[in-house]
């Protein structure tokens, strides 16, 4: 049986969705939507989602929505959350003078490949599957076909994400269709362990 992890690039799947104003997707089922990608005789073993909780300064409803996101996918088997953070750099008008703070998301795509090599060197998987079209990761996917040459690492591109350099390194790649986004999602109501309803947002659908 060929073991199969998946490594989803949080942001970098988000923003896709968001540039094609896909959010009825945004309640996406990670582990239904990584089984869809198997084929033959291969066996999910684990899903890895990488992101970073949006900065709160405001009690805005878009980190509303994302906690509970985050909520409902903790309640999935075989799927870990690995969480990066947010870096504050200040930014300043060329033309008026005026000042301010930009966030920028960090250590996803660090975690995402420390992650795969990691794996690749303890044997956890026989294929991984990389949701992202993030030309970064094209460095830790060399690294691990060259050093792995049996194992096989495919690039699953987001809807609007693309990376030649990234689909260069890899065994191969494809994008996810709307049919995968739309066939996994989540139920409308996700209840935790503890009982507790964490409802899709209306705004996602």
């Amino acid at each position: 049986m060929n073991r199969v992890i998946t490594y989803v690039d949080g942001f970098n799947l988000y923003f896709g969705l968001r540039e094609k104003n896909w959010r009825r997707y945004y309640w996406l089922d990670l582990v239904g939507l990584s089984t869809s990608f198997l084929r033959g005789k291969q066996r999910l073993v684990h899903c890895h989602y990488f992101t970073a909780r949006i900065r709160n300064r405001t009690g805005t409803e878009d980190a509303r929505r994302q906690n509970t996101y985050l909520d409902a996918l903790g309640t999935l088997r075989n799927l870990t959350i690995h969480f990066g953070h947010y870096l504050a750099k200040p930014r300043r008008c060329k033309v008026c003078g005026a000042t301010w703070t930009h966030y920028e998301e960090k250590m996803s795509d660090v975690n995402l490949a420390v992650q795969l090599l990691t794996d690749a060197y303890d044997d956890h998987f026989d294929t991984a599957i990389i949701v992202s079209g993030d030309g970064d990761l094209t460095t830790p996917v060399r690294q691990v076909r060259q050093r792995f040459p049996r194992k096989r690492v495919l690039i699953a591109f987001p809807p609007a994400r693309r990376s030649d350099q990234l689909r260069g390194v890899a065994n191969g790649s494809f994008v996810i269709g709307q049919d995968k986004l739309r066939n996994n999602q989540l139920p409308d109501i996700v209840t935790t362990p503890s009982g507790h309803p964490l409802h899709r947002p209306a705004w996602w659908r």
